[in-house]
């Protein structure tokens, strides 16, 4: 696995929606990886995968998993199968990038963290929001104490799901998914804010399903929360708001705030000075799940396979998405049971 000029040997497992992104990153990274098997399952969606793009595929998942071409794999499938798929490859010797969320639960998760510590192989976690350019932009201002000490925090995902959605084989179930809104689609924007700011402890929180939807998990939660400072927070992520709004990280500062709507970032400070940071693209937060550039995939990706070759962490480690996974699960069981 040692030298920076040698292509790495990837492999795919899972090849649903997921995937796209994924692959077209992949694409765009052809001096430093090469795809050498993409796998799902089932045939026709490997089929249909393969029009789409120029990479083998394959049905046999033991044949990626025994491959020795191959160093890395991106485990794509639903979180539900991780712990089972990804723990095969480690035990093969791969590292493993794996889609969000970790795993059904913290719990699984981290066995996961452990096998792959056990393993000797890198971890990482498909949580992509994290570099983004406004994002990466205000991780620096606030290492840099550029907007001052952080006096109050918010955090919305104003999203939407149809029922459609929903009325998919697994979708937002416990079983396949492991949650609802918080752990599927704001366990992003959770992540990042989480990463950026801390969370030292949950004070409330609310959690239910609206009449939007008829689902088994929660498509509305709120919280109170208190930052790694002390200073008060407040969080709101739902799937029933149409037709979607970008989702919303606030920062009040004592020098300035910060507004990361999506993918842009807006800054504004007590002398009357500031800066924008333009989105690169939509979110992803309508009934048209895949609607984002696959720009921060790519720099996740990128990011992993110099792990891989340097042998030290990924930016987002397997770890490190524990401990927002962590976090969801303490939300929703304070919404759950308030004297938890």
């Amino acid at each position: 696995m040692s030298g920076t000029g040698r292509r790495l040997g990837v492999g795919i497992i899972g090849l649903g929606p997921a995937a796209q992104p994924h692959a077209r990153a992949l694409l765009d990274l052809q001096d430093q990886a090469e795809v050498i098997w993409a796998a799902s399952r089932t045939e026709e969606r490997a089929r249909r995968f393969a029009e789409d793009f120029p990479f083998p595929v394959i049905t046999d998942l033991d044949e990626v998993i025994n491959d020795p071409r191959i160093d890395a794999v991106l485990v794509l499938t639903p979180p539900a199968a991780h712990a089972e798929v990804a723990g095969r490859c480690l035990a093969a010797g791969k590292h493993v990038l794996v889609e969000k969320p970790l795993e059904l639960t913290a719990a699984r998760g981290e066995q996961l963290v452990t096998a792959a510590r056990e393993a000797g192989r890198q971890l990482g976690v498909m949580l992509q929001h994290r570099f983004r350019p406004g994002s990466l932009r205000l991780r620096e201002l606030l290492r840099d104490d550029a907007l001052g000490e952080v006096e109050a925090a918010w955090v919305t995902v104003p999203w939407w799901r149809p029922q459609s959605y929903y009325d998919e084989p697994g979708r937002g179930t416990m079983a396949r998914d492991g949650g609802g809104v918080l752990l599927t689609q704001a366990v992003h924007t959770v992540d990042l804010f989480r990463s950026l700011l801390g969370v030292s402890e949950v004070v409330a929180a609310e959690v239910r399903t609206t009449g939007l939807h008829d689902m088994e998990t929660e498509d509305y939660v709120s919280a109170l929360l208190r930052l790694g400072n002390g200073a008060p927070a407040t969080l709101s992520a739902t799937t029933a708001f149409p037709p979607g709004r970008p989702e919303r990280i606030e920062i009040m500062g004592r020098r300035g705030s910060a507004s990361l709507v999506g993918g842009t970032l807006e800054v504004r400070y007590v002398d009357g000075t500031g800066e924008v940071l333009a989105a690169e693209g939509p979110t992803g937060s309508g009934a048209n799940i895949m609607d984002f550039p696959h720009d921060a995939h790519r720099a996740v990706i990128a990011d992993f396979l110099a792990a891989c070759r340097e042998d030290r962490p990924p930016a987002i480690s397997g770890e490190d998405a524990l401990a927002t996974q962590r976090l969801i699960e303490l939300i929703l069981l304070r919404g759950l049971d308030p004297t938890a």
